[in-house]
């Protein structure tokens, strides 16, 4: 069964994670990506973790799968054309290369969009432009620092971290996909492309201060920022005699059937804790009597306990038990893959579903530049002008 985007040719000048988890979802719905790499590879050919085989490791497997590869050395003129001809016959251009280097190519949204009218181009940054940060270089853990991300740690903890995920190239690579999907519809309305900038910085700060700007939401300021909830160092898996659970009672009916469950229901008439506004201004006592209530008992016991309260929890997963978590396997989220040359792998499929259909699971990543000569025959490219691309080392191909 074919995606909703079947039939749309998408050029990927993106690399590492942002960029890949949008045009991953691109083709999870089924587009057709080609990924446009350069003589090195991407980098993340070489981050997260070994693989079987040079350029090929674990993160690069996930984060691009059900896509095409193309080697071209874009120093080379012939290279250059090869690319723009390319993008001739796209519908989407998606890139987080940094405007300048964009426009040194003349593969900026202006360039491109002047020939080609219908053409989608997005653009991930790591700011916007318009503002004193423009044309910085930006990776993940420069956003979480810039962004208050890491700041929210050390209002939590008394010291900044990072979130140990590239969370913000998720989100961002998320919301470029979101954004390409507006500019599909009004493009099916009028007819024209549309050029998109994401900004890194800018969303990942919007996060932040939608969660965490509180009382200093209205002007003169009501009170300090900040949720004192989300906030608590005791915000976090909570320690059983075996192992940890994940519990979350916020209305006043969870927070009873709590109190019932660890035998404590004298604190429903508690004045700091009988209503949720008390437990909020006592967010300190609530939060350190939940962590210091289960040790007694086994998770699993634990489970069986909440859950005929009607109180909210789960079992704790680490990386590892994650894959053999029931519901993961029952759904089929994550199967094993016979790779074409790395062998036996897992592979993850996308989690969410639509009624009228997703494209199948997709191809597995491709080794630097494995599709360049069938992607240029499939965009009509003759076989004297490939062997000419060839030859002039515009194109490379494994050997």
């Amino acid at each position: 069964m074919s995606g909703p985007l079947h039939g749309l040719r998408v050029i990927d000048l993106s690399s590492v994670v942002v960029g890949p988890v949008c045009t991953g979802v691109l083709a999870e719905q089924g587009a057709q990506v080609i990924k446009v790499e350069g003589p090195q590879g991407d980098l993340l050919r070489a981050l997260g973790g070994a693989g079987r085989s040079k350029g090929m490791s674990g993160k690069f497997l996930n984060f691009n799968r059900g896509r095409y590869s193309l080697c071209l050395d874009l120093k080379k003129d012939s290279a250059r054309a090869t690319l723009l001809r390319l993008i001739q016959s796209a519908d989407i251009v998606v890139t987080n290369m940094r405007p300048d280097a964009q426009q040194r190519l003349g593969i900026d949204a202006e360039s491109l969009c002047a020939d080609a009218p219908r053409l989608i181009h997005c653009s991930i940054v790591g700011f916007g432009s318009g503002g004193p940060y423009e044309g910085r270089p930006a990776y993940d853990t420069v956003i979480q620092g810039s962004s208050g991300m890491a700041g929210c740690f050390e209002a939590s903890t008394g010291e900044p971290r990072f979130i140990p995920m590239v969370i913000a190239d998720h989100m961002a690579g998320l919301i470029a996909a979101q954004m390409i999907g507006f500019a599909l519809y009004r493009r099916e309305r009028t007819g024209k492309g549309e050029a998109i900038e994401v900004p890194m910085f800018e969303n990942m700060a919007a996060f932040v201060l939608q969660e965490h700007l509180g009382a200093m939401t209205f002007d003169p300021p009501l009170g300090k920022p900040g949720d004192a909830r989300i906030l608590s160092p005791d915000s976090r898996p909570i320690p059983t005699a075996d192992g940890y659970i994940c519990v979350s009672a916020n209305t006043d009916a969870q927070a009873h059937g709590f109190f019932d469950a660890i035998g404590r229901s004298e604190l429903k008439s508690d004045p700091r804790f009988a209503t949720l506004s008390a437990r909020v201004a006592h967010t300190a006592d609530y939060f350190a009597l939940r962590m210091s209530s289960l040790k007694h008992k086994p998770t699993a016991q634990w489970l069986q306990i909440f859950d005929a309260h009607d109180v909210p929890a789960m079992p704790y997963n680490t990386i590892e038990s994650l894959l053999t978590d029931p519901h993961v396997q029952t759904v089929g989220l994550v199967s094993r893959e016979a790779h074409p040359t790395e062998g036996e792998t897992f592979a993850i499929r996308s989690p969410n579903h639509l009624s009228g259909g997703m494209a199948p699971l997709g191809r597995p990543a491709s080794r630097l530049g494995e599709d360049g000569v069938s992607v240029l025959q499939d965009f009509g490219f003759a076989e004297d002008e490939i062997e000419a691309l060839r030859a002039d080392g515009a194109l490379l191909t494994p050997t």
